[in-house]
């Protein structure tokens, strides 16, 4: 069975991955700095189910020596999900940023290149570096922004043009990523992915807002909505993410040097507003919202083209809105316990992972 490397494997979608990976019965290292909350108790829930087959390296991406190295050395596969996931926190911090997302990525490709096992590399990227794209019309319909023409999303070939240090940093790895498989034939896959969530999920302010609307509502506490609230994307619920990575995975032979836009694509999409009127109905009262500007590099509206994964890989999203929704609120509620640390003041994402 093949040696599952997961840089970030205590975040959010790396310990679910793992956990996926560990069920069927792949060996399966982590490699995270545990500077993101929810970390720790995401690890004790994989030792808990499958301690014989993990193991643990405590250590940070953006530095190349040792860990790393070793880490990777005998991997078969190589998930890199570790680094900065939050644009606010780039723009407040941007030499952080670009150490983590795109010196991080670079050790990583570089450990993969000097391992002799020659892994396959799957890279976690974003939407963010399309930007803004600005030059596409956006109107309002029904109380949501949309695209004024365009009903199928946003394709690969779509120019990149990040807009934040965060934008620039995913970008750069997500170059390198593919150039490394151009100049020295890796097999290198990257994933332009739009919203992600699901359980295991410890949503912030700044990141992983449907898990953070969530959490609140749960609590009875207040949250800030930046913007109008009628900003739309397209969600992803995480079990159909590692569908995705192993469906992209099976088929190298196609998907080595690629990239692909990831995310519930145009039949799967929520506004803010939305997300607010589900969650009033599942917990029975009224989340608070306040409002605040725009933050720079947000988008009114993102939606994912999922045309080139269907036909090089055969995915689609299985799971709708409301049953992922359904899934993480239960997930959520089930978990109560585990939000009582987690403050808006948490929001600096680590380099523990996604």
């Amino acid at each position: 069975m093949p040696h599952c490397v997961i840089t970030g494997g205590a975040g959010f979608i790396g310990s679910n991955l793992a956990d996926s990976c560990l069920s069927k019965s792949n060996d399966v290292t982590i490699l995270d700095d545990f500077s993101r909350p929810g970390s720790e108790p995401n690890l004790a829930w994989l030792e808990s189910r499958h301690k014989s087959r993990l193991k643990v390296v405590r250590a940070d991406i953006r530095d190349g020596d040792g860990a790393l190295m070793e880490a990777a050395a005998s991997a078969d596969i190589l998930f890199h999900l570790a680094g900065q996931v939050a644009v606010t926190t780039s723009v407040m911090d941007p030499r952080h940023d670009f150490q983590v997302n795109a010196l991080g990525t670079f050790n990583v490709l570089e450990a993969a290149r000097q391992a002799l096992s020659k892994p396959v590399v799957v890279y976690s990227s974003t939407n963010k570096v399309y930007g803004k794209m600005a030059d596409l019309g956006v109107v309002e319909r029904n109380g949501r922004y949309a695209y004024e023409t365009n009903s199928c999303g946003i394709a690969e070939d779509r120019p990149l043009d990040p807009y934040s240090p965060y934008g620039c940093s995913k970008c750069a790895g997500d170059q390198y990523v593919l150039d490394y498989a151009r100049i020295y034939g890796m097999k290198t896959i990257v994933f332009r992915q739009s919203c992600i969530y699901g359980p295991r999920q410890f949503g912030m302010e700044d990141q992983g807002w449907l898990a953070w609307f969530a959490i609140r509502a749960l609590q009875r506490k207040a949250v800030t909505i930046y913007g109008d609230g009628k900003q739309v994307r397209d969600v992803l619920y995480v079990e159909d993410l590692i569908a995705a990575y192993a469906a992209a995975v099976e088929r190298i032979e196609i998907t080595a040097g690629r990239a692909y836009n990831i995310g519930g694509g145009p039949g799967n999409t929520l506004s803010l507003n939305e997300l607010v009127e589900m969650l009033n109905l599942s917990f029975k009262g009224k989340l608070a919202c306040s409002f605040e500007d725009w933050r720079p590099g947000d988008q009114p509206v993102f939606v994912s083209n999922l045309d080139k994964a269907k036909a090089d890989f055969g995915w689609s999203p299985r799971i709708g809105v409301e049953e992922g929704l359904s899934r993480l609120i239960g997930w959520i509620k089930d978990n109560e316990a585990l939000f009582g640390s987690i403050q808006p003041a948490d929001c600096t994402s680590g380099r523990g992972g996604r």
